[in-house]
């Protein structure tokens, strides 16, 4: 008897739990929230405006006039995370990009195709390349 009550009770402990939902309030939410890569979602509520890589966002650079930040990485990339909490974390960093750019985050691992453009092109300039690579484009793509 003592063992089903105790099952009995754990099971709705475990239901009550299961119906909370977590409410967690974000100073900041960018266009990413509405991605589905784990990569993007984690910079979803980071204070830089950021953008999924698409025809809308290339659109709106080329209408603003505004050169691009193409930042491109991946989950596993621990040093893409440690730019995160570094740089895209920062409210005065995101203040200047926000004013100055068109932030686009790409993630390597859903668009290599991307990737590879931008890394062959800072692989040209540099010599050498690597993640997280970030890029300075003109409104239209190409990397200046």
């Amino acid at each position: 008897m003592k063992k089903l009550f105790t099952f009995i009770f754990i099971l709705l402990l475990t239901n009550c739990n299961a119906q909370k939902k977590d409410t967690v309030t974000h100073k900041y939410t960018n266009n990413l929230v509405n991605e589905t890569s784990p990569y993007l979602l984690q910079h979803a509520h980071n204070p830089v405006n950021w953008n999924a890589w698409n025809s809308n966002t290339l659109e709106s650079a080329k209408e603003s006039n505004k050169l691009i930040i193409i930042s491109v990485g991946y989950a596993a990339c621990h040093w893409c995370h440690v730019m995160e909490h570094e740089s895209f974390e920062d409210e005065a960093v995101a203040q200047v990009m926000n004013s100055n750019f068109i932030n686009i985050k790409v993630d390597r691992e859903e668009r290599p195709d991307i990737d590879q453009v931008y890394m062959n092109a800072v692989q040209l300039l540099t010599g050498r390349g690597g993640w997280p690579m970030n890029v300075i484009a003109l409104p239209d793509g190409r990397p200046v």
